[in-house]
Protein backbone atom coordinates (compact mmCIF):
# COMPACT_ATOMS: atom_id res chain seq x y z
CA UNK A 1 0.00 0.00 0.00
CA UNK A 2 1.06 3.74 -0.18
CA UNK A 3 0.46 6.78 1.30
CA UNK A 4 -2.59 8.08 -0.84
CA UNK A 5 -4.27 4.55 0.83
CA UNK A 6 -4.49 6.72 3.74
CA UNK A 7 -6.87 9.40 2.35
CA UNK A 8 -9.16 6.88 0.21
CA UNK A 9 -9.64 4.84 3.02
CA UNK A 10 -10.27 7.81 5.84
CA UNK A 11 -12.55 8.89 2.30
CA UNK A 12 -14.54 6.00 2.79
CA UNK A 13 -14.72 6.05 6.58
CA UNK A 14 -15.88 9.80 7.29
CA UNK A 15 -16.11 11.24 3.80
CA UNK A 16 -17.76 14.38 5.24
CA UNK A 17 -14.92 14.84 8.07
CA UNK A 18 -12.93 17.82 7.56
CA UNK A 19 -9.31 17.24 6.37
CA UNK A 20 -7.73 20.77 6.14
CA UNK A 21 -9.40 24.21 6.60
CA UNK A 22 -7.29 26.65 4.03
CA UNK A 23 -7.72 30.77 3.59
CA UNK A 24 -12.06 30.09 4.37
CA UNK A 25 -12.36 26.94 3.28
CA UNK A 26 -13.58 23.46 3.88
CA UNK A 27 -11.82 20.42 2.27
CA UNK A 28 -13.47 17.07 3.53
CA UNK A 29 -11.82 13.87 3.28
CA UNK A 30 -13.90 13.03 0.09
CA UNK A 31 -12.96 16.31 -1.44
CA UNK A 32 -9.26 15.34 -0.59
CA UNK A 33 -9.06 11.89 -1.94
CA UNK A 34 -10.42 13.46 -5.17
CA UNK A 35 -7.71 16.00 -5.30
CA UNK A 36 -5.38 13.36 -4.93
CA UNK A 37 -6.65 10.94 -7.97
CA UNK A 38 -6.95 14.49 -9.97
CA UNK A 39 -3.22 15.35 -9.33
CA UNK A 40 -1.79 11.68 -9.95
CA UNK A 41 -4.15 11.95 -13.57
CA UNK A 42 -2.08 15.33 -14.05
CA UNK A 43 1.13 13.72 -13.20
CA UNK A 44 0.80 10.52 -15.24
CA UNK A 45 -0.64 12.86 -18.00
CA UNK A 46 2.81 14.73 -18.29
CA UNK A 47 4.61 11.25 -18.23
CA UNK A 48 5.82 11.26 -13.97
CA UNK A 49 6.41 7.83 -14.01
CA UNK A 50 7.75 5.55 -11.05
CA UNK A 51 10.90 7.11 -9.52
CA UNK A 52 10.62 10.39 -11.04
CA UNK A 53 10.69 13.58 -8.46
CA UNK A 54 7.99 16.20 -8.61
CA UNK A 55 8.78 19.12 -7.34
CA UNK A 56 6.92 22.36 -5.71
CA UNK A 57 7.40 26.34 -5.39
CA UNK A 58 5.68 27.88 -3.55
CA UNK A 59 3.72 28.61 0.13
CA UNK A 60 1.86 26.33 2.34
CA UNK A 61 -0.88 25.00 0.21
CA UNK A 62 -3.50 22.28 0.36
CA UNK A 63 -2.54 21.35 -3.53
CA UNK A 64 1.50 20.98 -1.95
CA UNK A 65 -0.30 18.22 0.39
CA UNK A 66 -2.17 16.71 -2.67
CA UNK A 67 0.62 16.25 -4.48
CA UNK A 68 2.87 14.51 -2.01
CA UNK A 69 -0.10 11.80 -1.58
CA UNK A 70 -0.55 12.17 -5.60
CA UNK A 71 3.45 11.10 -5.67
CA UNK A 72 3.17 8.30 -3.00
CA UNK A 73 0.47 6.86 -5.86
CA UNK A 74 2.59 6.97 -8.54
CA UNK A 75 5.44 5.95 -6.85
CA UNK A 76 7.03 9.62 -7.75
CA UNK A 77 9.11 11.49 -5.38
CA UNK A 78 7.89 14.92 -4.19
CA UNK A 79 10.45 17.53 -3.71
CA UNK A 80 9.27 20.70 -1.68
CA UNK A 81 11.51 23.87 -2.51
CA UNK A 82 12.34 26.37 -0.06
CA UNK A 83 10.61 29.65 -1.24
CA UNK A 84 13.13 31.41 0.67
CA UNK A 85 16.41 30.75 -1.57
CA UNK A 86 17.67 33.15 -3.76
CA UNK A 87 17.34 32.04 -7.39
CA UNK A 88 21.10 31.29 -7.20
CA UNK A 89 19.97 28.55 -4.22
CA UNK A 90 17.40 27.11 -6.19
CA UNK A 91 19.28 26.71 -9.55
CA UNK A 92 22.07 24.36 -7.17
CA UNK A 93 19.20 22.42 -5.59
CA UNK A 94 17.06 21.90 -9.09
CA UNK A 95 20.24 21.25 -10.96
CA UNK A 96 21.36 18.46 -8.31
CA UNK A 97 17.49 16.71 -8.93
CA UNK A 98 16.27 17.96 -11.93
CA UNK A 99 12.60 17.19 -11.60
CA UNK A 100 10.31 15.57 -14.25
CA UNK A 101 8.12 18.59 -13.63
CA UNK A 102 8.13 21.55 -11.41
CA UNK A 103 4.81 23.32 -10.07
CA UNK A 104 5.19 27.04 -8.78
CA UNK A 105 2.62 29.02 -7.09
CA UNK A 106 2.36 32.34 -9.85
CA UNK A 107 4.45 34.27 -7.09
CA UNK A 108 6.87 32.88 -7.90
CA UNK A 109 6.90 31.38 -11.19
CA UNK A 110 8.34 34.21 -12.70
CA UNK A 111 11.59 33.22 -11.18
CA UNK A 112 12.11 29.51 -12.74
CA UNK A 113 11.96 28.19 -16.25
CA UNK A 114 9.10 25.52 -17.36
CA UNK A 115 7.26 26.01 -14.52
CA UNK A 116 3.70 25.29 -14.16
CA UNK A 117 0.44 26.42 -12.13
CA UNK A 118 -0.64 24.65 -9.48
CA UNK A 119 -3.54 24.94 -11.05
CA UNK A 120 -3.17 22.75 -13.43
CA UNK A 121 -3.64 19.99 -10.62
CA UNK A 122 -7.28 20.67 -10.56
CA UNK A 123 -8.21 19.27 -14.16
CA UNK A 124 -9.98 16.67 -15.10
CA UNK A 125 -6.81 14.30 -16.15
CA UNK A 126 -9.51 11.39 -16.46
CA UNK A 127 -9.19 8.25 -14.25
CA UNK A 128 -6.80 8.32 -11.94
CA UNK A 129 -4.00 5.69 -12.24
CA UNK A 130 -3.20 2.70 -11.24
CA UNK A 131 -1.20 2.68 -7.59
CA UNK A 132 2.46 2.01 -8.70
CA UNK A 133 3.94 3.30 -5.01
CA UNK A 134 4.55 1.03 -2.00
CA UNK A 135 6.32 1.39 1.47
CA UNK A 136 10.03 0.99 0.12
CA UNK A 137 9.62 3.51 -2.10
CA UNK A 138 11.20 6.99 -1.59
CA UNK A 139 8.87 9.65 -1.72
CA UNK A 140 10.19 12.69 0.11
CA UNK A 141 13.07 14.57 -1.06
CA UNK A 142 13.79 17.56 1.44
CA UNK A 143 17.04 19.69 0.86
CA UNK A 144 19.16 20.89 3.98
CA UNK A 145 22.32 22.44 3.53
CA UNK A 146 25.35 20.06 3.90
CA UNK A 147 28.39 21.16 6.41
CA UNK A 148 30.17 22.60 3.16
CA UNK A 149 27.26 25.08 2.29
CA UNK A 150 26.18 22.80 -0.69
CA UNK A 151 22.72 21.22 -1.30
CA UNK A 152 21.92 17.96 0.11
CA UNK A 153 18.75 15.81 -0.65
CA UNK A 154 17.61 13.62 1.95
CA UNK A 155 15.51 10.62 1.05
CA UNK A 156 13.04 9.69 3.10
CA UNK A 157 10.63 6.63 1.85
CA UNK A 158 7.01 5.87 2.36
CA UNK A 159 7.55 4.06 5.20
CA UNK A 160 9.32 6.33 7.21
CA UNK A 161 6.93 8.75 6.66
CA UNK A 162 4.32 5.50 7.99
CA UNK A 163 6.40 4.99 11.19
CA UNK A 164 6.55 8.65 11.75
CA UNK A 165 3.36 9.61 11.88
CA UNK A 166 2.80 6.37 14.77
CA UNK A 167 5.62 7.79 16.88
CA UNK A 168 3.48 11.32 16.50
CA UNK A 169 0.26 9.88 17.33
CA UNK A 170 1.90 8.44 19.99
CA UNK A 171 3.76 11.91 21.28
CA UNK A 172 0.41 13.25 21.16
CA UNK A 173 -2.43 11.11 21.96
CA UNK A 174 -3.33 11.83 18.22
CA UNK A 175 -6.80 11.13 17.30
CA UNK A 176 -9.61 12.03 14.59
CA UNK A 177 -11.24 14.71 17.06
CA UNK A 178 -7.71 16.62 16.86
CA UNK A 179 -7.71 19.81 14.89
CA UNK A 180 -3.84 20.28 14.40
CA UNK A 181 -2.71 24.40 13.58
CA UNK A 182 -0.15 24.19 10.67
CA UNK A 183 2.28 27.23 10.10
CA UNK A 184 5.35 25.81 9.77
CA UNK A 185 6.47 25.83 5.83
CA UNK A 186 6.09 22.46 4.22
CA UNK A 187 9.39 22.48 2.94
CA UNK A 188 10.47 21.93 6.42
CA UNK A 189 10.17 17.82 7.55
CA UNK A 190 9.49 19.36 10.72
CA UNK A 191 6.34 21.13 9.41
CA UNK A 192 5.03 18.61 7.00
CA UNK A 193 5.74 15.28 9.42
CA UNK A 194 5.59 16.54 13.22
CA UNK A 195 1.60 16.70 12.79
CA UNK A 196 0.68 17.77 8.98
CA UNK A 197 0.95 13.97 7.85
CA UNK A 198 0.51 12.48 10.94
CA UNK A 199 -2.99 14.43 11.27
CA UNK A 200 -3.99 13.21 7.86
CA UNK A 201 -3.12 9.38 9.13
CA UNK A 202 -5.46 9.78 11.97
CA UNK A 203 -8.03 11.25 10.12
CA UNK A 204 -7.84 14.48 12.15
CA UNK A 205 -8.18 18.19 10.95
CA UNK A 206 -5.36 20.34 9.49
CA UNK A 207 -5.60 23.98 9.56
CA UNK A 208 -2.81 25.15 6.96
CA UNK A 209 -1.75 29.08 6.78
CA UNK A 210 0.23 30.25 3.36
CA UNK A 211 2.63 31.29 6.14
CA UNK A 212 3.43 32.25 10.08
CA UNK A 213 1.48 34.96 11.24
CA UNK A 214 1.49 35.71 14.69
CA UNK A 215 -1.93 37.65 15.34
CA UNK A 216 -3.57 35.31 12.45
CA UNK A 217 -1.75 31.97 14.53
CA UNK A 218 -3.62 33.47 17.39
CA UNK A 219 -6.72 34.04 15.86
CA UNK A 220 -6.87 30.33 14.44
CA UNK A 221 -6.06 28.78 17.69
CA UNK A 222 -9.45 30.71 19.37
CA UNK A 223 -11.47 30.84 16.47
CA UNK A 224 -10.78 26.81 15.57
CA UNK A 225 -10.54 25.51 18.76
CA UNK A 226 -6.90 24.18 18.10
CA UNK A 227 -6.27 21.37 20.14
CA UNK A 228 -2.69 20.63 18.56
CA UNK A 229 0.07 22.81 17.15
CA UNK A 230 3.78 23.22 16.29
CA UNK A 231 5.68 26.51 17.07
CA UNK A 232 9.38 26.74 17.42
CA UNK A 233 10.60 29.06 19.43
CA UNK A 234 10.61 32.26 17.37
CA UNK A 235 7.38 31.74 16.67
CA UNK A 236 6.11 31.92 20.08
CA UNK A 237 8.51 34.68 20.93
CA UNK A 238 6.42 36.69 18.34
CA UNK A 239 3.23 35.47 19.79
CA UNK A 240 3.88 35.99 23.23
CA UNK A 241 5.13 40.26 22.39
CA UNK A 242 1.43 40.41 21.21
CA UNK A 243 -0.77 42.33 23.28
CA UNK A 244 -3.59 39.78 23.24
CA UNK A 245 -1.41 36.87 24.30
CA UNK A 246 -2.58 37.36 27.67
CA UNK A 247 -5.99 37.15 27.10
CA UNK A 248 -6.63 35.23 24.03
CA UNK A 249 -8.50 31.73 24.82
CA UNK A 250 -6.42 28.77 24.61
CA UNK A 251 -8.22 26.37 26.35
CA UNK A 252 -8.79 24.38 23.89
CA UNK A 253 -4.90 23.72 23.28
CA UNK A 254 -3.73 20.40 24.33
CA UNK A 255 -0.17 20.86 24.24
CA UNK A 256 1.95 23.08 22.20
CA UNK A 257 5.00 21.16 20.47
CA UNK A 258 8.13 23.06 20.01
CA UNK A 259 11.82 22.23 19.09
CA UNK A 260 14.62 23.09 15.94
CA UNK A 261 16.77 24.09 18.25
CA UNK A 262 17.81 23.47 22.16
CA UNK A 263 15.09 24.95 23.92
CA UNK A 264 15.66 26.01 27.50
CA UNK A 265 13.99 25.06 30.48
CA UNK A 266 12.72 28.92 31.42
CA UNK A 267 11.59 29.39 28.18
CA UNK A 268 9.24 26.45 28.21
CA UNK A 269 7.84 27.14 31.86
CA UNK A 270 7.13 30.97 30.77
CA UNK A 271 4.87 29.62 27.65
CA UNK A 272 3.52 27.00 29.74
CA UNK A 273 2.34 29.97 32.14
CA UNK A 274 -0.50 30.37 29.52
CA UNK A 275 -1.77 26.87 31.39
CA UNK A 276 -0.95 24.96 27.74
CA UNK A 277 1.44 22.09 28.94
CA UNK A 278 5.20 22.98 26.41
CA UNK A 279 6.33 19.41 24.64
CA UNK A 280 9.94 19.51 23.16
CA UNK A 281 10.54 17.02 19.55
CA UNK A 282 14.07 16.29 19.00
CA UNK A 283 15.52 14.80 15.17
CA UNK A 284 16.06 16.03 12.16
CA UNK A 285 15.12 15.61 8.11
CA UNK A 286 17.30 12.74 8.08
CA UNK A 287 14.75 11.39 10.94
CA UNK A 288 11.44 12.43 9.50
CA UNK A 289 12.02 14.25 11.92
CA UNK A 290 10.61 12.64 15.46
CA UNK A 291 13.56 10.68 17.21
CA UNK A 292 12.55 11.89 20.99
CA UNK A 293 10.63 13.70 22.47
CA UNK A 294 8.59 14.27 26.02
CA UNK A 295 5.04 13.52 26.40
CA UNK A 296 2.82 16.18 28.09
CA UNK A 297 2.56 14.55 31.19
CA UNK A 298 6.11 15.36 31.81
CA UNK A 299 6.04 18.68 30.40
CA UNK A 300 7.06 20.65 33.66
CA UNK A 301 9.40 17.72 35.31
CA UNK A 302 11.33 17.50 32.67
CA UNK A 303 11.27 21.14 30.45
CA UNK A 304 14.52 21.50 28.97
CA UNK A 305 14.26 18.10 28.18
CA UNK A 306 14.41 16.51 24.39
CA UNK A 307 12.54 13.41 25.64
CA UNK A 308 12.81 9.85 25.52
CA UNK A 309 13.31 7.66 22.38
CA UNK A 310 10.27 7.48 19.82
CA UNK A 311 7.90 4.45 20.52
CA UNK A 312 9.60 2.74 17.26
CA UNK A 313 12.95 4.55 17.70
CA UNK A 314 15.91 3.44 20.04
CA UNK A 315 18.33 6.85 21.03
CA UNK A 316 22.04 5.83 22.04
CA UNK A 317 24.52 8.00 23.25
CA UNK A 318 28.35 7.62 22.18
CA UNK A 319 32.13 8.63 22.85
CA UNK A 320 34.44 9.06 20.20
CA UNK A 321 35.43 5.24 20.32
CA UNK A 322 31.95 4.68 19.55
CA UNK A 323 31.16 3.05 23.21
CA UNK A 324 27.89 3.78 24.51
CA UNK A 325 27.96 6.36 27.14
CA UNK A 326 26.56 6.17 30.90
CA UNK A 327 23.94 8.77 32.43
CA UNK A 328 25.04 12.05 32.59
CA UNK A 329 27.68 12.02 30.51
CA UNK A 330 28.09 14.30 27.17
CA UNK A 331 28.88 12.31 23.59
CA UNK A 332 27.19 12.22 19.99
CA UNK A 333 23.23 11.40 19.88
CA UNK A 334 22.82 8.20 17.57
CA UNK A 335 19.65 7.65 16.69
CA UNK A 336 18.14 3.85 15.04
CA UNK A 337 14.65 3.06 13.82
CA UNK A 338 12.01 2.50 10.95
CA UNK A 339 11.47 6.02 10.46
CA UNK A 340 15.45 7.28 9.09
CA UNK A 341 15.71 8.34 5.69
CA UNK A 342 17.59 6.22 3.32
CA UNK A 343 20.50 8.31 2.65
CA UNK A 344 21.24 11.57 0.95
CA UNK A 345 20.42 12.00 -3.14
CA UNK A 346 23.45 10.73 -5.25
CA UNK A 347 25.79 11.61 -2.47
CA UNK A 348 26.90 7.75 -1.63
CA UNK A 349 30.21 9.06 0.34
CA UNK A 350 27.95 11.46 2.62
CA UNK A 351 25.41 8.32 3.72
CA UNK A 352 27.75 6.20 4.64
CA UNK A 353 29.30 8.62 6.43
CA UNK A 354 26.15 9.62 8.14
CA UNK A 355 24.63 5.98 8.54
CA UNK A 356 26.24 3.07 9.72
CA UNK A 357 25.18 -0.45 10.33
CA UNK A 358 21.88 1.25 10.85
CA UNK A 359 22.75 4.06 13.09
CA UNK A 360 22.23 8.21 11.91
CA UNK A 361 24.95 9.87 13.48
CA UNK A 362 23.52 13.16 14.30
CA UNK A 363 26.38 15.51 14.94
CA UNK A 364 24.78 16.66 18.22
CA UNK A 365 26.05 16.12 21.51
CA UNK A 366 23.59 15.44 24.76
CA UNK A 367 23.38 12.95 27.37
CA UNK A 368 20.39 11.28 29.11
CA UNK A 369 19.60 11.65 32.90
CA UNK A 370 19.21 8.74 35.22
CA UNK A 371 15.44 8.42 33.67
CA UNK A 372 16.21 7.89 30.19
CA UNK A 373 15.65 11.50 29.15
CA UNK A 374 17.64 13.11 26.50
CA UNK A 375 19.64 16.29 26.86
CA UNK A 376 21.10 18.00 23.82
CA UNK A 377 23.98 20.33 24.79
CA UNK A 378 25.47 21.50 21.87
CA UNK A 379 26.07 20.32 17.78
CA UNK A 380 29.50 18.92 16.68
CA UNK A 381 28.24 20.04 12.83
CA UNK A 382 29.06 23.50 12.19
CA UNK A 383 25.82 25.17 11.77
CA UNK A 384 23.73 27.87 13.28
CA UNK A 385 20.06 27.69 14.30
CA UNK A 386 18.31 30.76 13.62
CA UNK A 387 13.75 30.70 14.22
CA UNK A 388 14.03 27.06 13.40
CA UNK A 389 16.36 27.65 10.12
CA UNK A 390 19.59 25.74 9.87
CA UNK A 391 22.47 28.23 8.59
CA UNK A 392 25.77 26.89 7.30
CA UNK A 393 28.42 29.26 7.87
CA UNK A 394 30.56 27.84 5.32
CA UNK A 395 28.12 29.47 2.56
CA UNK A 396 28.32 32.60 4.59
CA UNK A 397 32.00 32.53 4.28
CA UNK A 398 32.16 31.72 0.79
CA UNK A 399 30.21 34.75 -0.12
CA UNK A 400 32.35 36.96 1.51
CA UNK A 401 35.30 35.72 0.28
CA UNK A 402 34.48 36.00 -3.18
CA UNK A 403 34.71 39.91 -2.23
CA UNK A 404 38.53 40.86 -4.00
CA UNK A 405 38.93 43.55 -0.21
CA UNK A 406 38.37 40.55 2.08
CA UNK A 407 40.94 38.22 3.15
CA UNK A 408 39.77 35.91 5.79
CA UNK A 409 36.19 35.31 6.99
CA UNK A 410 34.78 33.57 10.02
CA UNK A 411 30.93 33.41 10.60
CA UNK A 412 29.05 31.98 14.03
CA UNK A 413 26.07 32.15 15.81
CA UNK A 414 25.37 34.77 18.15
CA UNK A 415 23.01 34.47 20.88
CA UNK A 416 19.71 36.57 20.91
CA UNK A 417 16.98 36.20 22.87
CA UNK A 418 13.72 35.79 19.71
CA UNK A 419 15.78 34.08 17.40
CA UNK A 420 17.58 31.70 19.40
CA UNK A 421 20.90 32.70 17.36
CA UNK A 422 21.89 35.02 14.43
CA UNK A 423 24.44 35.44 11.85
CA UNK A 424 27.56 37.39 12.98
CA UNK A 425 30.67 37.59 10.96
CA UNK A 426 34.46 38.85 11.55
CA UNK A 427 36.01 39.82 8.30
CA UNK A 428 40.11 40.89 7.78
CA UNK A 429 40.74 43.15 5.10
CA UNK A 430 43.64 42.98 2.20
CA UNK A 431 46.03 45.21 3.23
CA UNK A 432 45.07 49.13 1.79
CA UNK A 433 41.60 48.00 1.49
CA UNK A 434 39.00 49.33 3.10
CA UNK A 435 34.87 48.36 3.66
CA UNK A 436 32.23 49.73 5.90
CA UNK A 437 29.85 47.18 7.46
CA UNK A 438 27.21 48.31 5.35
CA UNK A 439 29.17 47.42 1.70
CA UNK A 440 30.06 44.14 3.91
CA UNK A 441 26.05 43.10 4.33
CA UNK A 442 25.57 44.72 0.72
CA UNK A 443 27.57 41.82 -0.46
CA UNK A 444 24.26 39.31 0.24
CA UNK A 445 21.79 40.99 -1.58
CA UNK A 446 20.18 38.74 -3.99
CA UNK A 447 22.78 35.90 -3.17
CA UNK A 448 21.62 33.81 -0.56
CA UNK A 449 18.04 34.13 1.17
CA UNK A 450 18.11 36.98 4.14
CA UNK A 451 17.64 35.00 6.91
CA UNK A 452 21.27 33.92 6.29
CA UNK A 453 22.58 37.45 5.85
CA UNK A 454 24.69 38.70 8.78
CA UNK A 455 23.32 40.89 11.67
CA UNK A 456 26.70 42.53 12.30
CA UNK A 457 29.91 42.22 10.47
CA UNK A 458 33.17 43.60 12.77
CA UNK A 459 36.39 44.32 11.15
CA UNK A 460 39.32 42.35 12.55
CA UNK A 461 42.95 43.16 12.10
CA UNK A 462 43.54 39.26 12.16
CA UNK A 463 41.20 36.01 13.22
CA UNK A 464 42.71 34.14 16.78
CA UNK A 465 43.97 31.06 15.56
CA UNK A 466 45.61 27.55 17.51
CA UNK A 467 49.06 26.66 17.61
CA UNK A 468 48.12 24.57 14.29
CA UNK A 469 47.10 27.75 12.61
CA UNK A 470 42.95 26.42 13.30
CA UNK A 471 40.59 29.28 13.44
CA UNK A 472 39.18 29.01 16.74
CA UNK A 473 35.66 30.03 16.56
CA UNK A 474 35.01 30.06 20.21
CA UNK A 475 37.00 33.13 20.65
CA UNK A 476 35.59 34.71 16.99
CA UNK A 477 32.23 34.10 18.77
CA UNK A 478 33.38 36.05 22.27
CA UNK A 479 34.64 38.99 20.40
CA UNK A 480 31.58 39.34 18.62
CA UNK A 481 29.17 38.66 21.71
CA UNK A 482 31.63 41.31 23.22
CA UNK A 483 29.94 44.02 21.76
Amino acid sequence: MDLAHWIERHARFAPGAVAIRFDGREIAYAELAQSVGRAAGALAARGVRRGDAVAYLGLNHPAALALLFACARLGAVFTPLNWRLAPPELARVLADCPPRLLFAEKAFAETLPHSIDIRVLEEDAGAPPAPHGGEDMPVLLCYTSGSTGAPKGVVLSQRALLWNAVNSTHMHDLTSADRVLTTLPLFHVGGLNIQTTPALHAGASVTLHPRFDPQAALEAIERERITLAVLVPAQLSAMMELPRWKSADLSSLRMITTGSTIVPEAFVRKVAARGVPVIQVYGSTETCPIAAYVRASDALRKAGSAGVAALHCEVKVVGEDGAVLPAGSDGEILVRGPNLASGYWRAPEETARAFKDGWYRSGDVGHFDGEGHLYVVSRIKDVIISGGENIYPAEVESVLLECPAIEEACVVGRPEPRWGEVVAAAVVLKPGCRMTEAEAMALFQGRIARYKHPREVRFLERLPRSALGKIQKEAVRAVLENR
